[in-house]
């Protein structure tokens, strides 16, 4: 093989070459690792004997016949002394070939350099797995927002601050779980592959199976499975739900998310607008340590009650339009006035959801319920006894963002055939995102279904919040993006 000494993989493929010839195995399967870095940094002592550490090597500083390492685990770091007169010809075989990156396994004894650094002084050294590739240097590191995303694995081994966000979406999902289920409620699963696309109106991604000749499409929520294992006596119920939806890109939207979903049976929307008021708080407590702090600049204090306002109260201050009484020309022209975009397959409810959205949603930062929405936006949500124009239903809403969506559940089967019924209609006009009717469903609704109230709250919106980013994409491990182009 012909090597470009100015190629840095090229010049890591020599070395890898170089160490088999020297009988040295660059990718071993196993680490007899005794210790951590941050275990060691703890319980440092002068002349502790046969800590084993491994870890990828982040530094590399030699001096003639010694090499210093800055040895990196998950835990943190720690420095490896190197000598050739502690490990004999393996200085020369290994350590002299290693690289930035590498990854190695060391054993030795503890002592303090002269500066008073906690340090390993190497007596074995064994090489794990030899690093083809340069990692993003210290200096520069790997800003590129696109080769971030694309990279990620370099993006968390280059910006500790990626990786924060990243252990802190960790810990979010940890609380949540913690507190749903000191709460009583069970975790299940649900199907991905669903035959009917229902749970949330959005346009479904779709498959086909072959041995059962038949389309399927990826669930865009898992509700009505949740809401069957009600009717089937599992009175609580989460589900921590991957979805997806097949829609634009944007801050707010990855085509595929997570959510956590949850249903109580004997509860109401109230009851469950209390409950969420407390999730909150207790996972922001949790999570952050404190309830007040900035998100996009502004500060967002999380401390309870919540405000609440009325959905159709807060279109009606902000645009002056009466979205229970207007005319879906009226609707529209307002929707066009500010500037949503809009066709003319929209249905009613999305065309106040735009106005909503539009002009109301983004000026909300703090945390705040909105409650009782037009029924033409939740075709799964129970009408309001004193006003069937709207359903019981509340959204959460912060930093402008939709984190919550909650309501009492319908669970009367021939209201709820009809809301398909007028589903189906949007969808063979041309609306996309109208849900299917769910036969199934129906027919366990028949069966009998307790009073419930249910919500879902967004993953990845929360942990956004929760750590400050612009948008999802910063907080999602692996977000969807356009494939590259001719990459070999």
């Amino acid at each position: 093989m012909e090597y470009d000494i100015n190629d840095e993989k090229t010049v890591r493929l020599k070395r890898l070459e170089e160490l088999k010839m020297a009988g040295i195995n660059p990718y071993p399967s196993k680490s007899n690792r005794s210790s951590t870095a941050r275990e060691l940094e703890a319980s440092f002592q002068v002349g502790k004997k046969s800590i084993v550490l491994a870890g990828r090597v982040r530094g590399l500083r030699s001096h003639g016949g010694s090499t210093f390492l800055d040895l990196q685990d998950s835990t943190g770091n720690f420095q490896i002394f190197c000598g050739k007169n502690e490990i004999g010809e393996t200085y020369d075989t290994l350590v002299v070939r290693l690289d930035i990156g590498d990854i190695i396994e060391v054993s030795g004894e503890t002592f303090l350099t002269k500066t008073g650094q906690k340090t390993l002084r190497c007596n074995e050294i064994s090489l794990l797995s030899k690093a083809l590739r340069p990692l993003p240097d210290k200096i520069h590191g790997l800003t590129d927002v696109e080769q971030r995303y694309r990279q990620r694995e370099l993006d968390f081994l280059a910006n500790p601050e990626s990786k924060l966000i990243a252990l802190t979406r960790i810990k979010t999902l940890q609380v949540l779980r913690s507190f749903l289920e000191e709460a009583g409620f069970i975790e299940v699963e649900t199907p991905i592959l669903q035959t009917v696309a229902g749970g949330a109106n959005a346009k479904p991604f779709i498959t086909h199976h072959n041995a059962l000749k038949a389309d399927l499409y990826l669930r865009v929520a898992p509700e009505l499975y949740l809401k069957r294992l009600v009717i089937g006596g599992f009175e609580k119920v989460y589900e921590i739900a991957r979805c997806f939806r097949n829609e634009g890109l944007s801050p707010q939207h990855n085509p595929e998310f997570t959510q956590v979903e949850f249903y109580a049976a004997f509860w109401d929307y109230q009851k469950l607008m209390k409950f969420c008021e407390g999730l909150m708080v207790g996972t922001v407590e949790r999570v952050k340590g404190k309830l007040s702090f900035e998100v996009d600049g502004k500060l967002v204090n999380f401390e309870p009650p919540f405000s609440k306002i009325s959905y159709v109260n807060a279109i009606k201050e902000a645009t002056g339009v009466d979205v229970l009484e207007a005319s879906d020309k009226e609707l529209k022209a307002k929707a066009k006035q500010l500037g949503a975009i809009i066709d003319s397959k929209m249905s009613r409810g999305k065309l106040i959801d735009e106005i909503w959205k539009s002009k109301v949603r983004p000026d909300i930062h703090h945390p705040t319920f909105v409650y009782d929405f037009p029924v033409e936006l939740s075709p799964l949500a129970k009408r309001k006894a004193d006003d069937p124009r709207l359903v019981e239903m509340f959204q959460l809403v912060i930093a402008g963002m939709e984190l919550i969506k909650a309501f009492s559940e319908l669970n009367d089967p021939i209201d709820q055939r009809k809301r398909f019924d007028e589903q189906d209609a949007l969808r063979k006009h041309g609306d996309e995102e109208a849900q299917g009717t769910d036969k199934l469903f129906v027919e366990a609704m028949e069966h009998g279904m307790p009073p419930t109230a249910g919500a879902g709250l967004g993953i990845d919106r929360l942990v956004a919040i929760l750590t400050g980013s612009h948008g999802i994409k910063e907080v999602i491990l692996f977000p969807t993006l356009k494939p590259e182009k001719n990459k070999k």
